[in-house]
């Protein structure tokens, strides 16, 4: 949608409807809300026809659930639901129907006498300590606003700050939710008892839900679910062989979620397990929920049973640390560890403990209603510090009621598949600087607590003389400087590794608050510099395989002086086809206009100008924002030429630079033939999957094994459309809701990777000048049959003899037989259709184990059968003609 697009919108928006009427003073009164610039994609206007339920002057579609919102002086109601219900009206047209109910009569019971009613809660809830033990308050931490109170204040305004984003940014984002969920066994009567243990955080990212899942005490999973509470499956998600960069971890995107999955997610109703193959039906199982301190987590922990004989129970713990001073937030979740006990008030002991020596403890009283335990440990030391980012700590949580339940773990940096990762450029120096460098950074924070650092700088006009770590700037003109690389500068590149990161340097690293600066001769301050964030996981295996290209004005010719920078992942897969990944940083605001992204391709090397043939250009899109990402899936064989001959670059245009204000030259792409092996057999078969042909005696082999690989649901793919999980080397046509069955694509499983690979159908080239489409339903019009001659019709239509049948397009004659053909699949040699007395029969061959001598079989393309003699087959024939006629 473009700007103006979205601005034309916003005067479609109909008025806050009121409630009732008698409010209509009341609302005049008041000044009108200011509407927003833009309105958000993932609240769109309603369509013309489209189906749905309009309530307070806003459209919900079909199915979607809300708690009414009365405006002033009533607020938004929590305890009424309000849910569109589909119907149809007297046309038979699809329309819904506003429903509300109050669910206050579906709170359950307090188990305790001073229940209290939180802010924006229906049913009143349990406070967590009872007077014999006092319930400790923590800081108020997980409260956004709290937690960023004065954060950007002490920030000098003589530097540029424009490019700063904070992670209160990142949390108050509308465009990405996050989640977290405990995964236990032994949840339900039919899941095993098991002493695993798994944490799965999400974020949702307008209609793709990406999940990073760290799992203690289980084998490796094959498949990712998730299901409705009644277990209804909704997806499955293959687990990706070398996809995560880490032991024990799944790293993974479910694409193209539906509208009514998300709701159920949102309303924490979504569950995910996880499926071995020792579990088929999934071993460990979780509820997705939201939670307050996902936002502020950097450590993170998973509790298993001390006891291995006590199954079914574990827990998580989400801990970050305060913004100025060393004091240790944590929220501790469990699952099967207060279950077993029998009063409403359990004790509970958690411990931080190095090595076996206890350095922090605490008692408190919890309920099984609100599990959640949260709590502060206030002053940890410099060495407490360090043992904290270098993962040498445990927590433990026991239950002080004589079972000895006690589940422990260690703490460690927060686990993620995300990339840690940042765009240096003169935008967003200190002193902002044009001169169309760039610096690419890539930065990996280990287990073990040392980072380790990749940075490439390109297009400086003078000699580097300083790349640091910095944090922002605390007094005037003078830089904090946390780390100093420049002793591993080497013509052009940075890598090492930092050795002596403490807690609160891993901490601010992953809350965004780290930046890295290249200063130069003619820029002692800085000519780069860039601000260190995540990139989410995208599924795209290059970015931990290898750095990132490098954009920058330099590269243009001639070079374009610019205060803007970038890099990109780019790679092609085995079907050739091109993933990238862009980031640029220093474009400015968003008035700007869209960026646009183009590959390109040259047939010589040089300047721009000295080139002799003809530029290959190929657009790859136009995006808002710093990020884009797609996959071009029809390049041409020029431009797989110039990728492969490395002289292909990425470019990137502005409206203000539109001939381009920032390239990168791609790396080659090395394409070699593959060398056969001679083989020693006299007969040769060439497989579909194989490059090379092999011995006819190994093709039962290979064949025995893909069908063994098929019935193992380690290798397959689970297909959204059609909610079907599909084996290995599988073909079919798709079925896409609600458009039903698509003829005009076939989808094939690659079993080894769980991609589902959909092209379109290619029809064949006809000859004749009146081609037809055989069937409305079919994706390939065929060139119609001869038409018979008057005599032979007329035969066919006298009254006196077996009449003719009708199949398709084509008449055939009585006792006739035929294999039907089926665009785009063509004739179906497994299928014999035969005409009698103007009725059609249609039978699919059934194939059976055949028992005859290897002279005596018969090979087609759908059984292998015995032959009989000949005299033998002319006998049946008469027989089945004769069978036919009466």
């Amino acid at each position: 949608m473009t700007l103006l697009g979205a601005a034309l919108l916003l005067l479609l928006l109909p008025p806050r409807a009121l409630p009732w009427p008698g409010q209509g003073a009341l609302a005049a009164s008041r000044p009108p809300k200011p509407l927003l610039p833009i309105q958000p994609e993932s609240d769109p206007l309603p369509s013309k026809g489209a189906a749905g339920c309009s309530f307070g002057g806003r459209f919900y579609a079909l199915e979607d659930t809300w708690h009414p919102d009365l405006g002033d002086p009533f607020g938004i109601m929590h305890c009424v639901v309000c849910s569109c219900e589909p119907q149809r009206n007297r046309r038979g047209k699809p329309t819904g129907k506003v429903s509300c109910k109050n669910i206050k009569h579906d709170c359950p019971t307090p188990m305790c006498n001073d229940a209290v009613l939180l802010p924006g809660h229906c049913c009143r809830t349990c406070l967590k300590a009872t007077p014999s033990i006092p319930e400790k308050r923590p800081e108020p931490l997980f409260d956004n606003l709290e937690y960023f109170q004065d954060k950007e204040d002490d920030l000098h305004r003589n530097y540029n700050d424009r490019a700063y984003l904070s992670v209160e940014d990142l949390a108050r984002d509308e465009s990405r939710t996050d989640f977290v969920a405990l995964l236990t066994g032994g949840l339900e009567p039919w899941m095993p008892v098991t002493s695993a243990v798994a944490k799965a955080r999400f974020t949702l990212v307008r209609s793709s839900l990406l999940f990073s899942i760290h799992y203690e005490r289980l084998g490796q999973p094959i498949r990712v679910r998730f299901t409705e509470p009644d277990g209804t499956v909704l997806s499955e998600q293959p687990v990706q062989k070398g996809a995560s960069p880490q032991d024990q971890m799944i790293c993974g995107m479910w694409r193209n979620v539906q509208k009514s999955s998300i709701r159920l997610l949102k309303m924490d109703q979504l569950r995910v397990s996880l499926v071995t193959k020792s579990h088929p039906a999934g071993e460990v199982r979780g509820k997705i929920i939201k939670h307050r301190a996902l936002f502020a987590e950097t450590f993170s922990s998973i509790l298993t049973s001390v006891d291995p004989a006590h199954v079914g129970m574990g827990g998580i713990a989400m801990l970050t640390l305060s913004d100025t001073e060393n004091n240790l937030h944590f929220v501790l979740v469990t699952k099967g560890l207060l279950e077993s006990a029998g009063s409403p008030w359990i004790p509970l002991r958690v411990q931080i403990l190095h090595q076996e020596t206890v350095l922090r403890e605490v008692l408190a009283n919890v309920t099984q209603q609100d599990p959640d335990f949260a709590e502060v440990l206030t002053g940890l030391s410099s060495q407490e510090m360090l043992w904290l980012a270098q993962g040498h700590l445990r927590i433990t949580a026991e239950v002080e009621d004589g079972s000895r339940h006690q589940i422990a773990g260690r703490i460690t940096i927060r686990r993620s598949c995300d990339t840690i990762q940042s765009v240096l450029c003169g935008g967003d120096a200190l002193i902002p600087t044009q001169t169309g460098a760039v610096g690419s950074a890539k930065l990996t924070l280990h287990m073990n607590g040392t980072l380790e650092y990749q940075v490439q700088v390109a297009g400086t006009g003078s000699e580097v003389i300083g790349v640091t770590l910095e944090t922002k700037p605390r007094r005037r003109n003078r830089r904090n400087i946390l780390y100093d690389m420049t002793h591993s500068y080497r013509d052009g590149m940075v890598t090492g590794i930092w050795e002596e990161a403490n807690g609160r340097d891993a901490h601010m690293l992953l809350q965004n608050e780290l930046f890295l600066n290249v200063a130069t001769r003619d820029f002692e301050e800085g000519e780069l510099r860039g601000q260190i964030s995540t990139l989410l996981y995208s599924g795209l295996l290059a970015r931990d395989r290898e750095l990132p290209l490098p954009l920058a004005g330099q590269f243009i010719s001639p070079p374009v002086r610019t205060g803007s920078a970038g890099h990109a992942w780019v790679s092609l897969d085995d079907h050739c086809h091109l993933h990238y990944e862009i980031v640029v940083a220093g474009l400015g605001r968003a008035d700007d206009g869209t960026v646009s992204a183009h590959l390109h391709g040259f047939a010589e090397l040089g300047e721009l100008q000295e080139r002799s043939s003809r530029e290959h250009k190929r657009l790859l899109r136009g995006f808002y924002g710093t990020e884009a990402q797609g996959v071009v899936k029809d390049l041409d064989r020029d431009m797989l030429y110039h990728l492969a001959q490395g002289t292909a670059f990425l470019q990137v245009s502005t409206k203000a630079n539109p001939r381009g204000e920032l390239r990168g030259k791609k790396r080659t792409v090395i394409c070699d033939p593959v060398l056969c092996q001679p083989l020693n057999c006299s007969q040769l078969v060439h497989l579909e999957d194989r490059c090379c042909p092999v011995c006819e005696e190994k093709k039962q082999i290979l064949e025995g094994q893909r069908a063994e690989r098929a019935r193992d649901s380690s290798e397959g793919c689970y297909f959204d459309g059609d909610k079907t999980w599909r084996g290995a080397g599988t073909h079919w046509h798709p079925v896409v809701p609600p458009f039903g069955l698509i003829k005009c694509a076939i989808c094939t499983c690659k079993g080894t990777t769980g991609e589902v690979h959909c092209e379109k159908v290619q029809c064949p080239r006809l000859t004749c000048s009146n081609p037809i489409r055989a069937s409305p339903s079919d994706c390939c019009k065929q060139c119609p049959a001869p038409e018979r001659s008057p005599s032979a019709l007329s035969d066919m239509m006298q009254a006196d003899g077996p009449r003719a049948c009708k199949f398709g397009r084509q008449w055939y004659m009585h006792n006739e037989s035929w294999h039907p053909t089926v665009p785009p699949f063509g004739e179906m040699k497994c299928i014999t259709c035969w005409c009698v007395s103007g009725e059609t029969h249609c039978q699919r061959q059934e194939c059976s184990p055949a028992s005859c001598s290897g002279e005596g079989k018969k090979e087609d393309s759908c059984c292998s059968t015995c032959q009989a003699p000949k005299e033998t087959r002319e006998n049946l024939r008469d027989e089945a003609r004769g069978s036919w006629e009466h």
